[in-house]
């Protein structure tokens, strides 16, 4: 038999055997209730475990709950560590509840982040997928986890109507969320929480409109069954079609996610399935600035031009799902396993201008693409509590694995074709003649293969007023690739790693934490330069191994019930590829200095507010040749802040009015500091009235989002060339919702 079918024959086995454990710990309870349950079973939620060499539930199971105000929570999912309070856990973690998603009528994932100030939003190099960067270090799609595990959602674009809450953990997260199936997340990660059932029955209907005739329909159903309403069911199905803000932009979005789940008093499961497309017709890509010959960047078109050939299509389509179990085998132990994946299919037509000079003279080349993808994801482990003496100890203990495979076919023509930026031409599909591959049937490019096993014990001193957390992850990573035209292996890269986690936390008050930690961060290793770019290299085209980042920090976070925020102070080190000696390696260095503020609550009756500012020394060090020594690296602003709330206007019953302000401070496009994007500001400003009707409520939203239809770059991006991210033109938002 082929390694292929040997593949297959062990992930059917282990699917099989993870069934059974999770299926196993939904059997009825034979003890009296465990520590881990809630003490409110009624408000207790499912949420699953990461994975991917990866993630382990451990400390908590249900959310923590939102803050004053309901924009926020004060803690969310830190890998291994379960959901945290923030104040009980020496790292940076923030939530986004539903309730904020709502009200500020955020279409993707990208929405959602553009809240926080550690995060910029981008475009992926030649596709329509959003990327960020937290912490000035890239985050990518396929490195979202959905319920603690990775592999799952799609890995491109992520509506919001399947999102019950949306985490973001800053910082290095090797140990306590493993190497993600991208390799990337070195600045941070973010978990999406499925929807759950709640008590209360939900029943929703919302029509939307969006600038200049997209609209969209959703429902949103949520029921609880059973004696004590152990049985949980919640639908959301959301539809959109029409054009967009951006001229000859149009796309079409569907969305359906189907959550169940059982809490009894000492099992717990659930059960995610979910289907999500969209289909984008010329939408307007990336600029490309590998060619500029400029000494400034260009200036920006308007905001809501399209310098894209019409012709440009994408259809990105996945199909998901994700089991999990847990069992109280004790009052102190508590065991669990989960497993989900995806598949995916996508196909795109794209073309994206490459800018020549300062008038904006460009060309347009054309690649057909047709992307498949499989992920299969699995976890188990155990986690307890215990005490020697006078110090508590909560441990953990787990295995963790994902495998992914991935099918890539594609045909082009790089010759470009004329065209301007600010007066684009007519650019015809041309035929191509640059095949890779059967684009109906594309051949295995890449497999990769994850598995970690993970122990951590946090110590609590003096009644918990100290917390010592100190844990390790012994990691294995495989990748595997072949040719897209003969399906032979082309190179094999295996390697394992030890990482560590060290962090404290010291309660000085009842509504004070001080915190420090030192965590890192793995990545699969790129691969060296060829021979054409530098001709006396000694190691060309070899994979440079595990890339191994690392953190230290420092902070305060303080709650005071109504107004809650904190400072910190990090430092991140990432390796770079530099050649010397004729030899290619990680010899360079980003060094990523910043300063984090952040705030949010309730100030005053009636006013919510959410703020955070970011201040950042993204350093370059031991560059190649020494060319670029201290230069910053490039799509990282030197800061960041962003301020929004809302006020209910007195004397005007449930009139509310809602605002948010964004400024980002200037950032290069190259590793030579040569072009640079000017600063940019934006602002949202939008009014939500709940009206009353009969058993029911009508909520009216009405929002803009660029209210100045600023022109601006939004930011610059490096991945495969230096690239340009328009900022979006002004957008008017219109909703209703009706709750039953």
């Amino acid at each position: 038999m082929n390694r292929s079918g040997i593949e297959t024959q062990q992930n059917q086995k282990t699917l099989g055997k993870l069934m059974f454990v999770a299926m196993a710990m939904t059997a009825p309870p034979l003890v009296s209730p465990g520590w881990a349950q809630s003490p409110d079973t009624s408000a207790q939620t499912l949420n699953t475990v990461t994975v991917t060499s990866q993630a382990i539930l451990t400390q908590g199971d249900t959310p923590p709950p939102a803050y004053a105000g309901g924009q926020v929570a004060a803690g969310g999912r830190i890998g291994v560590f379960g959901e945290q309070d923030a104040m009980d856990v020496p790292f940076n973690v923030i939530s986004y509840t539903s309730e904020l998603i709502e009200n500020q009528q955020a279409d993707t994932l990208g929405d959602v982040l553009q809240n926080d100030a550690s995060v910029m939003v981008g475009k992926g190099f030649g596709n329509y997928s959003e990327s960020f960067k937290v912490r000035g270090f890239d985050l990518y799609g396929d490195d979202i986890s959905y319920g603690g595990l990775y592999g799952v959602l799609p890995r491109q674009l992520i509506n919001t109507s399947m999102m019950g809450r949306v985490e973001l953990f800053k910082g290095a997260s090797a140990f306590a969320n493993g190497v993600p199936a991208g390799g990337t997340g070195v600045g941070g990660a973010v978990n999406i929480e499925p929807k759950r059932a709640t008590d209360e029955p939900i029943t929703r209907i919302s029509t939307g409109y969006r600038s200049d005739s997209y609209g969209e329909t959703q429902l949103d159903v949520g029921r609880r069954f059973g004696n004590q309403n152990e049985y949980g069911v919640r639908a959301s199905i959301n539809r959109g079609r029409g054009d967009t803000a951006i001229d000859d932009e149009s796309r079409k979005n569907t969305s359906a996610v189907v959550g169940l789940d059982y809490r009894g008093d000492r099992a717990r499961a659930s059960l995610d399935i979910g289907h999500q497309k969209s289909i984008i017709d010329g939408g307007r890509l990336n600029v490309n600035l590998a060619s500029y010959t400029g000494d400034t960047v260009p200036s920006v078109p308007d905001a809501d031009s399209n310098y894209t050939p019409s012709w440009n299509r994408s259809s990105l389509e996945t199909n998901f799902a994700m089991l999990r179990g847990e069992y109280d085998f004790s009052d102190s132990w508590t065991g669990y396993a989960a497993i989900g994946g995806n598949r995916t299919h996508e196909r795109s037509l794209a073309g994206s201008p490459r800018v020549i000079n300062d008038d904006g003279d460009a060309t347009v080349t054309q690649l057909d693409t047709a992307y498949q993808s499989e992920t299969f994801a699995s976890q188990v482990g155990l986690r307890g509590q215990l005490e020697t003496g006078p110090v508590s100890h909560q441990v953990n203990l787990g295995y963790s694995s994902v495998y992914s495979r991935k099918d890539v076919a594609f045909d082009g023509i790089f010759t470009g074709a004329p065209t301007n930026i600010y007066d684009p031409a007519n650019v015809p599909v041309r035929e191509p003649n640059f095949p890779s591959g059967d684009l109906s049937d594309p051949t295995t490019t890449g497999r990769t293969y994850n598995n970690g096993v993970s122990l951590s014990d946090t110590l609590g001193f003096f009644d918990d007023h100290v917390l010592l957390t100190l844990g390790g992850r012994y990691q294995e990573i495989e990748v595997n690739n072949y040719d897209g035209n003969t399906g032979k292996r082309g190179s094999r890269f295996t390697e394992s790693r030890v990482t560590p986690v060290y962090g404290i936390v010291y309660k000085a008050t009842d509504n004070i934490s001080l915190y420090a930690n030192h965590i890192e961060a793995l990545q699969q290793g790129k691969t060296a330069p060829s021979l054409s770019n530098y001709p006396n290299l000694t190691n060309p085209n070899e994979v440079l191994g595990i890339v191994r980042s690392k953190q230290n920090e420092i902070g305060a976070k303080f709650d005071y019930g109504n107004i809650g925020g904190g400072i910190s102070l990090f430092q991140i080190e990432q390796p770079q590829v530099s050649i010397e000696d004729n030899t290619a390696g990680y010899n360079g260095e980003q060094r990523n200095r910043g300063i984090e503020l952040s705030g949010y609550g309730v100030p005053l009756d009636g006013v919510r507010v959410l703020a955070s500012a970011t201040f950042m020394d993204p350093e370059l060090r031991n560059t190649t040749n020494g060319e670029n020594d201290g230069n910053d690296a490039p799509g990282v602003p030197s800061y960041r802040y962003v301020l929004g709330g809302e006020w209910d206007i007195p004397h005007m019953d449930r009139l509310t009015a809602t605002g948010r302000f964004i400024r980002t401070g200037s950032q290069y496009v190259d590793d030579s500091n040569n072009l640079e994007v000017d600063p940019w500001n934006r602002l949202d400003l939008g009014f939500r009235y709940t009206m009353p009707l009969n058993e029911a409520s009508l909520i009216w939203r009405a929002d803009v989002d660029n209210v100045t239809d600023e022109d601006y770059w939004e930011s610059a991006a490096t991945t495969g060339n230096q690239t340009l991210v328009q900022g979006e033109p002004r957008t008017f938002k219109l909703s209703a919702t009706v709750e039953f």
